[in-house]
């Protein structure tokens, strides 16, 4: 095992153990490497090219340089059944009625966006006290869900890469 595949799989036991909203877990944790990373990183450059989305490329370039990614999400997600209308619509019964498919499957009750940025920012936390460097990408989760890579209905990347100098930044 790799040492930044280690640091991978504690970033998803740091994704899975962080709190969610009315302690029901939605959230979704994969760790892929190899094959799996470098289809990823073309299937981003050749989804802006097709797409005409802008830096699908730049985000695609620096998977291709990294040797692990993990992919956090949302599956089947409920609503906390608050009604709060912090999703945009009035209550929680109005939002299970208006599902679309796009980039992402949603809409998505606001809490449990919450719920999956908060495993993010664990496992962000778990990389930077590795000194592992990382990003949080919102592309590379659009095209791992387009691939089937992580079964999921909203879905981020974290790439994670170790030299000399961040990868991530400066692109």
């Amino acid at each position: 095992m790799s040492e930044l595949r280690m640091v991978a799989d504690l970033m998803a036991v740091a994704a899975r153990t962080a709190p969610k909203a009315a302690g029901q877990d939605f959230v979704v944790v994969r760790v892929i490497e190899g094959e799996e990373v470098r289809a990823l990183a073309e299937h981003m450059v050749e989804f802006g090219r097709h797409t005409g989305k802008k830096n699908f490329d730049r985000d695609g370039r620096n998977v291709a340089a990294s040797d692990v990614v993990v992919l956090i999400g949302l599956k089947d997600a409920k609503t906390t059944g608050l009604n709060c209308s912090a999703c945009g619509a009035e209550n929680c019964a109005a939002l299970a009625v208006n599902s679309f498919e796009g980039e992402f499957r949603g809409p998505q009750c606001a809490l449990r966006l919450l719920d999956m940025g908060i495993a993010l920012g664990s496992a962000a936390k778990v990389a930077s006290l590795l000194n592992a460097d990382n990003r949080i990408m919102y592309r590379a989760g659009v095209v791992a869900r387009e691939m089937g890579l992580i079964d999921a209905d909203f879905v981020m990347g974290i790439p994670l890469s170790a030299t000399g100098k961040s990868i991530y930044f400066d692109r």
